[in-house]
């Protein structure tokens, strides 16, 4: 069964962007940069609501720019012709290789774990992955975490005063003093 994966980079005190909205902390160097070109190339669909979709629009194009380089063009290959699947009560149409989610959260990973296909089910942005994470759905916790306190935000993980038990499947530090944390879902 594919897993789903919750994977963003995050403060060390908890935050994916501060509270002024801003995320600029989050700029990756080249070797966290593959990390993340790593994740999204071993993802066989992705989730995303609305603002992030909106913030990842600018992959759909990234790669026809002649003076990107190696690195950023081969994610945008990546992301553009990987499947997405963004909720939004406000937007009527998507582009790329997107579409809308006609269903439920809970009910849209069921069709998608019941589909064949390779690679997990990634879910992006804070809030989409606090209602996965209310029903259980999370399979994975994939944390990129920044050494840089922002004092308030949008929470990495979920408030819903439900207790998850966590395994540490794997632990890297960067050169760039980043960690990189994933956990698996003790069931």
């Amino acid at each position: 069964m594919r897993s789903v994966t919750y994977s963003m980079s995050v403060s060390l005190d908890g935050y994916i962007v501060g509270p002024d909205g801003g995320f600029d902390w989050t700029v990756p160097d080249e070797e966290v940069f593959r990390l993340a070109t790593d994740e999204v190339r071993g993802a066989g669909v992705h989730l995303l609501g609305r603002r992030l979709y909106e913030t990842m629009l600018y992959w759909e194009t990234a790669d026809e720019d002649p003076s990107l380089g190696f690195s950023t063009v081969e994610f945008a290959a990546i992301w553009k012709s990987l499947p997405k699947v963004v909720f939004s009560t406000t937007l009527s149409a998507v582009q790329g290789n997107a579409r809308l989610a006609s269903g439920s959260l809970a009910e849209e990973i069921e069709r998608l774990r019941g589909e064949p296909g390779d690679g997990d089910i990634a879910i992006g942005g804070a809030t989409l992955a606090a209602e996965a994470a209310a029903s259980g759905l999370i399979d994975e916790y994939r944390a990129r975490v920044y050494p840089v306190l922002i004092g308030g935000g949008i929470p990495f993980f979920p408030r819903n005063e439900r207790r998850v038990d966590l395994d540490l499947v794997e632990t890297r530090t960067f050169s760039s003093r980043v960690v990189y944390l994933r956990y698996r879902v003790a069931r």
